[in-house]
């Protein structure tokens, strides 16, 4: 069975690989989920972050951004002692602004979700890409969502992140052409995304 190379070597990243990576999401605290763990791994690797994921869960109140975003500074000593996260008192706080936005998001367009679907017009994209040196690590449409999040107050949460948030949530199809994913990807239809909203 052929797997992308970059999940080999760890139990724990090939699970990941075959069950959520380019999964298509639409469930909002999911999206949530990846937002965070995808800003604490800025400068780290992803199964570094990975490792911690469930920590994140326990610490965060299971990704819940209502609850994120009402964290208060006694919250945030309280996260920067937790040995099971990634202890950056920038992340952290970012974390928090982030969920404030996240809400910001949901209450103007009806989900977060239908936010960032909209800009791929509700359909995944499929890369096409036979080997990892053709896979890109920034792209127009990553660019384009990274700069209106941007303007929306989101903070670290660039190009490149956003483009990883994309693969790993399945808004793009990443997986290489001779994976065996890349595939059941392609045959399994996503469920349909909310009516979309119009980006500005």
């Amino acid at each position: 069975m052929n797997r992308c190379p970059w999940c080999e070597g760890s139990e724990l990243y090939t699970r990941y690989h075959d069950d959520e990576w380019g999964v298509p999401v639409f469930d909002d605290r999911g999206h949530f989920e990846f937002l965070v763990l995808e800003s604490a791994q800025a400068g780290l690797s992803w199964i570094t972050v990975l490792k911690k994921r469930e920590n994140y869960r326990r610490a965060y109140d299971g990704f819940d951004p209502v609850k994120v975003a009402r964290y208060t500074e006694k919250k945030k000593e309280k996260l920067l002692a937790d040995p099971g996260i990634i202890r950056n008192r920038l992340k952290i706080a970012s974390s928090i602004s982030n969920a404030k936005h996240f809400l910001e998001i949901q209450r103007e367009f009806g989900g977060f979700s239908r936010y960032l679907w909209a800009f791929t017009g509700g359909k995944q994209v499929t890369g096409g890409w036979k080997t990892l040196e053709e896979l890109p690590a920034r792209t127009e449409l990553s660019d384009a969502v990274a700069k209106d999040m941007k303007q929306r107050g989101f903070t670290f949460l660039g190009s490149t992140i956003m483009y990883s948030h994309m693969q790993a949530t399945g808004l793009i199809n990443d997986h290489l052409t001779g994976c065996f994913r890349y595939r059941e990807i392609l045959s399994s239809p996503p469920v349909p995304p909310p009516a979309q909203a119009d980006i500005p």
